[in-house]
């Protein structure tokens, strides 16, 4: 049975959150502990096996001190960190979470994308956002505070992404300004202060490309840490006037499109990879899963 789960939301490994805390037992596990190296541009060292692309494990006999290591958590018996470094050359290759998430099995794949959001995070609260010092990582990799005992906690910027429809044969895709020519997908945008992630759809879409929808339904999520975000993917249904106004600002190009154009996917036209939710969406909605 084809598993209908975006590939980032499939993560079957325990964070152990209560271990964080827990210097004794950190302490402890840190001789056996599986470490995965990500390097300042959160790229990843991967080998090639008979399986497929692997991440390349490390011990702690190899790595520097645990002292700004972020626990993972573990899965049966085995506890994993991630550490920051540069790339050397033990590993086949230096791969980024967009290059390799989606042929990973699930427990590497929920490890990385973890470890690569962490460290997104860290890099982004060096300083204190209340007093401007410098902070320190502490409560393995989870928590970073100031001389001023201010402490900051990771933070995950919700985002909606949704598939609008016309209740029949047809869908919207659009091109970003920023992306290539021929890159397509569904709307997306982020939800704002005090709305609601229903509202947030309704909003995005009327602002993207001018059209009213109703019908909001939740069609699941998946963590996209590039840098922070968690999507929610929904489908919309348009109401009333279904002509397209874009913006120009944010969109560069949109179109309706029956589900024959849109399997067909013509040369000019590239949908998103297997590892964004979008292309769960778009498939789901093809083979008539979703309204």
């Amino acid at each position: 049975m084809t598993d209908r789960r975006p590939v980032l939301s499939r993560a079957i490994h325990d964070r152990a959150a209560i271990r964080r805390r827990d210097a004794d037992w950190l302490a402890s596990a840190w001789s056996a502990v599986q470490i995965l190296v990500v390097d300042p541009e959160y790229a990843v060292p991967v080998d090639e096996t008979e399986r497929g692309p692997r991440l390349q494990w490390r011990t702690s006999s190899t790595v520097d001190s645990p002292a700004d290591s972020i626990f993972l958590g573990e899965h049966d018996g085995t506890a994993y960190a991630a550490i920051r470094g540069s790339r050397d050359l033990r590993a086949d290759q230096w791969l980024g979470l967009r290059d390799v998430g989606a042929a990973l099995p699930e427990v590497e794949a929920g490890l990385l994308v973890q470890a690569v959001a962490v460290a997104q995070w860290h890099d982004r609260h060096v300083f204190c956002p209340r007093c401007g010092q410098e902070t320190a990582p502490e409560q393995a990799g989870w928590v970073r505070r100031c001389p001023q005992g201010h402490e900051q906690f990771p933070r995950t910027d919700p985002a909606v992404i949704m598939l609008v429809h016309d209740g029949a044969d047809r869908c919207i895709l659009g091109r970003q300004a920023a992306w290539p020519a021929g890159r397509f997908s569904i709307l997306a945008g982020f939800i704002e202060p005090g709305e609601s992630a229903e509202s947030a759809v309704a909003r995005e879409v009327f602002e993207e490309v001018g059209v009213a929808v109703t019908d909001v339904r939740y069609a699941g999520s998946q963590p996209w840490p590039f840098p922070g975000s968690l999507m929610l993917g929904f489908t919309a249904r348009v109401s009333g006037d279904p002509t397209l106004h874009i913006d120009n600002d944010e969109i560069a190009e949109a179109y309706w499109l029956t589900k024959s154009e849109v399997a067909e996917q013509p040369a000019f036209r590239r949908l998103p990879p297997p590892l964004s939710i979008a292309h769960r969406i778009i498939l789901d909605w093809l083979d008539g899963l979703l309204p």
